[in-house]
Formats: C-alpha cells, sequence, structure tokens
C-alpha cells in the first residue's frame, strides 16, 4: 500500500489573510501547525501578526507558553504527553481538515488542559487531531496562548497599556477564534458552526469565553470535559497590586515596566518564591481569569450569573467516574469502612449501589468528590436559566493494574477518535466505545444534540459512556450530597498513595 504523504513546494497550500501557508497532507488529511495567528509584547493585549509573501511552513508545531514550573513525566500510560520549545512567542494555533475545499464542514476548536497555568495544544497525544477530523469530516484546530502570568496578571493599577492583562489569556483565545471565522472556509470549515471543545481548565477556558462579550458570535456550542470544578473559575477578585510589588521587591526592582525586560526563568522563579504565601492570606495572585467591566464578567456561578448572549449556546457536560482519584492505580483495595468509617460507609452503600449498580462496593472511595459536585450545580443552574445543556459521565474502567477505574482525561482518546494513541485504551470493546461517544460528539457538532435529552432544573438526564451504554435520570445526585463531607479523606488517601492529578 502506497504511502498516503504529500509536501510539495504549492501543496498543501492556504492563503490566509496574512498570507500564505503551506502544510503537509498525510493519512488522508491535510495538516498545518503553529499558524501564527497574533503577536504580543509581555503582560500587553496581542494583535494580529504582521502580513507575510513568501509561503510560512507550516509543518511543525509552534512554540508553546513558558510554565512557572517544569513539567515532570508521568502516568504515561494513561496520558502520554510530549513536551516541546516554551517560547513567549506562543500565539499559534494547529489545524486539520479533509480537504481545503468549500465543504463547510463543522469545525472544532480544542482548548488544552491545564488549568489557566499549564498545559499546551500538543502535549498530550490524544490532542491530535487528525484521526478526528477523518472519521468525523471536520476541521479541528487546537490553540496555545498566554498562561499563567504571562496571559492572567493584573497590573492594571501600572497604567492604561496593561488594562486587559487580567485576561490577556482569554484575549488570546478570542484573537484565535477571530482568526478562524476569517480563514476556517479556506481549509474546507464552516465559519457559522465553531464548537469549542476543552477538557479540565479548557473547559473552565470556555466558560470564561461564554462570559467574555468579546466571544460572542465566534462559536454556536460548547463541549466542556471535566471543566466545571470548585476553585478552578475563582475570580481574582481584590487588588494585585501586593502580588506584584513582591515581585518587584524579590527582585530588586521599582518599576513595573522593567519587568518586561526580565528573562522569564528569574520572573517564574520570584513569583513562585512569593505568591504562595500571598495567595494563603487572600491575595490576589493572578493566573486564573478575573471579572473586569468589559473582559471576563465573572463565574456563572457566582454573583453575575450566565450572561443572556449565551443561553443560546448549546452545552454537553461532562466528567469522569474517578477523576482525580483514578490516578491511584487499580481499584481501591482497602474497605470503605476502614477509610470513611463504619456508620459512613453503611449509610454510603445503598447509595452507591444504586447510582452504579454494576460496581463493587470499594469503589465508593474512588467515586469522584470534585468535579460531578459542581457539575451538577452549573448544568442545573444552566438549564434553569434557559439554557440547552446535556449531560455525560464515563464511567469505563481500563485494564491498569488489576483494573483501574477512569482518571482525569480518561475520556479525551474516545471522543476526539484517538485510542489508538493510548496505551490503556487497548481493550476489548473500546472500538465500540469509541465509535459510541464519538458519534454522539459528532451529532452535537452537526446538530446541536448528542442524541439523548437535555437536562432541566429537576432532571439531569445522563448518559453513562461505559461498558454498558444508557441515560441514567438524577442517578448520583443523592450519592454526591451525601460524599461531600468526605472528600477531604479521600484526597488525603490519593496523595499518601503517591498518586498526583494529571492534565
Amino acid at each position: 500500500m502506497a504511502a498516503d504523504f504529500l509536501c510539495e513546494a504549492a501543496a498543501p497550500m492556504v492563503q490566509t489573510d496574512r498570507g500564505p501557508v503551506r502544510g503537509y497532507h498525510l493519512d488522508g488529511v491535510d495538516v498545518f501547525k503553529g499558524i501564527p495567528y497574533g503577536r504580543a509584547r509581555r503582560f500587553c493585549a496581542a494583535r494580529p501578526p504582521a502580513p507575510w509573501a513568501r509561503p510560512l511552513d507550516a509543518t511543525s508545531y509552534g512554540c508553546v507558553c513558558p510554565l512557572l514550573n517544569m513539567a515532570r513525566p508521568m502516568d504515561e500510560l494513561q496520558v502520554p504527553h510530549r513536551y516541546w520549545v516554551q517560547d513567549e512567542d506562543c500565539l499559534n494555533l494547529n489545524l486539520w481538515t479533509p480537504a481545503c475545499d468549500g465543504a463547510r464542514r463543522p469545525v472544532a476548536v480544542w482548548l488544552h488542559g491545564g488549568g489557566f497555568s499549564e498545559g499546551s495544544a500538543m502535549e498530550q497525544l490524544a490532542y491530535e487531531g487528525g484521526a478526528m477530523a477523518l472519521a468525523g469530516d471536520c476541521v479541528v484546530v487546537s490553540v496555545n496562548h498566554r498562561l499563567n502570568i504571562l496571559g492572567y496578571w493584573d497590573l492594571s493599577a501600572w497604567g492604561p497599556e496593561y488594562a486587559g492583562s487580567a485576561n490577556n489569556g482569554t484575549a488570546d483565545l478570542v484573537l484565535a477564534l477571530q482568526w478562524v471565522r476569517r480563514n476556517i472556509a479556506a481549509f474546507g470549515g464552516d465559519p457559522d458552526n465553531v464548537t469549542l471543545m476543552g477538557q479540565s481548565g479548557g473547559g473552565g477556558k470556555i466558560i470564561a469565553l461564554m462570559q467574555t462579550p468579546a466571544a460572542d458570535g465566534l462559536y454556536r456550542a460548547g463541549v466542556i470535559m471535566s471543566g466545571v470544578l470548585d476553585g478552578l473559575m475563582q475570580d481574582c477578585t481584590g487588588p494585585a497590586a501586593p502580588g506584584v510589588e513582591a515581585v518587584l521587591a524579590r527582585l530588586g526592582l521599582a518599576d513595573v515596566r522593567a519587568l518586561e525586560q526580565v528573562p522569564f526563568p528569574a520572573l517564574a522563579r520570584a513569583y513562585n518564591e512569593t505568591a504562595p504565601a500571598l495567595a494563603a492570606q487572600g491575595v490576589n495572585v493572578g493566573c486564573a481569569p478575573a471579572p473586569v467591566p468589559g473582559g471576563y464578567a465573572g463565574s456563572p456561578l457566582g454573583p453575575a450569573g450566565f450572561r443572556p448572549q449565551t443561553l443560546g449556546v448549546p452545552l454537553l457536560v461532562g466528567s469522569v467516574f474517578a477523576e482525580f482519584y483514578g490516578f491511584v492505580p487499580g481499584r481501591p483495595a482497602e474497605s470503605p469502612a476502614a477509610v470513611l468509617g463504619e456508620e459512613a460507609a453503611a449509610r454510603l452503600a445503598p447509595l452507591f449501589a444504586a447510582a452504579y449498580p454494576g460496581r463493587p462496593a470499594s469503589d465508593v472511595l474512588a467515586a469522584d468528590t470534585l468535579f460531578r459536585a459542581a457539575a451538577i450545580r452549573f448544568i442545573r443552574a444552566r438549564a434553569a436559566a434557559g439554557g440547552t445543556v446535556y449531560s455525560y459521565l464515563f464511567n469505563q474502567d481500563f485494564p491498569l493494574h488489576g483494573g483501574t477505574p477512569p482518571w482525569h482525561c480518561a475520556d479525551i482518546p474516545f471522543l476526539l477518535h484517538n485510542i489508538r494513541l493510548v496505551p490503556a485504551c487497548r481493550f476489548a470493546g473500546a472500538q465500540a466505545l469509541e465509535g459510541r461517544m464519538f458519534g454522539a460528539l459528532m451529532a452535537f457538532l452537526r446538530g446541536g444534540s448528542p442524541g439523548w435529552h437535555p437536562c432541566t432544573p429537576r432532571q439531569e438526564n445522563t448518559m453513562l459512556f461505559g461498558p454498558a451504554c444508557g441515560v441514567a435520570v438524577n442517578h448520583d445526585h443523592a450519592l454526591v450530597d451525601a460524599l461531600a463531607p468526605y472528600a477531604p479523606r479521600l484526597l488525603a488517601r490519593m496523595r499518601a498513595a503517591g498518586a498526583e492529578a494529571q492534565h
């Protein structure tokens, strides 16, 4: 069989509004990587890049945002990663399309995880968009943007040039979506059918964009995967000056403008040495969106509520059975009574059996107490506000360490049609489950419904994806409420096992 590969001087070539870009063709998909959509001075608003005349080589990933801490490889069987060159010139995107024609295919814009401070568009192998583009006949775009203090540090007290610094990372995403709006038709996509997709911090970024007026009209729908979490969307209120001044003092500087010239490793070190103690005192030290006039309007579960301008945007909101607790290897070996106490174990046992009738009783120790509770509240509030919202929960165990409940990120390869890239996804029935989940996703991208009923304020219709797929109504609400007081113990169990949350 001949290799399906092409990279010639004139093909595949697309003329964008800034200049021509040349990618490559591989396995039925045209691929373009590292296309710049913006340029920015440190801490300042980004602008579109200067136009170019000669074809831009878009065959390699662009640089990713510098991180405050060095990433440490771990959990590669569960969440295989790549690590890439870091540079502040990181406003770039990647694109996969079946053909650069006029077909007007649905567009999925992938926003990576890692909260608002870590990660990149190419970090996880499962972020690759080629298989999704080919199997779904759609266009897939993934985006890098500014993170941590580069994207979310509030320096507005030091002058108008820093007015948007508390939300530069989100403004970068708006700039990328504007690029998609102007250019995606040339890559075979439909600018009027753009769906935002994001997991963990990527899901939080969708929520931030929904609360950002400048993003209105740039997307049609949203898929929020494990992206609703208490604390993830914290509003950085209060003066940020004490945190900034602490960094200036640590560096021996008197002027904020001088921070623009400090090498990033030194800036990160000064921030890391000062921020934790200040954050413990309630000081706004940045690294998450801040509600400011004309920008991010505040958490929809807070006083701001859902902006009425976005209530027509259908959402698919999901989480994973174990989330962070799934990084504890294997199935829980302890008895629930040993961890939670006899009385609590007895009270939880019937609730867990009713919510998850196919699971052993000890799995109550792995049931997520963080994302699921927040997702229930979000879904209920969204439906009550008049929004259309669909619910799912990933409930598939894996053949790792004798059987492990699904972890944070476990649903990504199934929804993005990439189980072949994740070692732990090699089990009987995985392809059928991938087909079921991917089919639901594509139905949502094309028509706004994944194939089951939306939720109401009183009834959450949750599709359980696992060995037996099906819709359950309010299946775990009583369990989630009863588990909430024991979240600290379950988190302590995870830490005692040496497990770390992965993104």
